[in-house]
């Protein structure tokens, strides 16, 4: 769950994007995946921070690293406090099978964004 001090942040539109939370005398923006995407900062630059991040991350492709495994490609289909749920890339094909993982929340440091130089179709169902 969302910890306490931790105050949601929304956009314009009221879907939230995030939340400030409190570091000493300054600020720090935390994404929906329940990481630091900021550094201790005002309370205007943690905003902006977050309203710039908006939501748009979600709709990337994303990485699984899998210890002893091949990494997955996944896409984020569910995130919220208390899980973080991914499946693997369809690639666009309705009749893909794909495979569904539930992760902790904080999204753990094993899901990160894909590189340029990870494979196209590793860990491909």
């Amino acid at each position: 769950m969302v910890p306490q001090g931790w105050i949601p942040h929304r956009r314009e539109d009221g879907e939230l994007v995030g939340w400030i939370r409190p570091e000493g005398d300054d600020w720090v923006a935390v994404s929906l995946l329940g990481r630091d995407v900021s550094g201790a900062v005002g309370w205007v630059e943690a905003e902006e921070v977050l309203d710039e991040l908006g939501l748009r991350w979600l709709a990337e492709i994303w990485t699984l690293e899998r210890p002893g495994q091949d990494p997955l490609r996944v896409r984020i289909v569910d995130v919220r406090p208390g899980r973080v749920v991914v499946q693997t890339d369809d690639f666009g094909a309705v009749d893909a099978v794909v495979e569904r993982v539930e992760l902790g929340w904080p999204a753990p440091a094993e899901l990160r964004p894909r590189r340029p130089d990870d494979p196209v179709a590793f860990g491909a169902a």
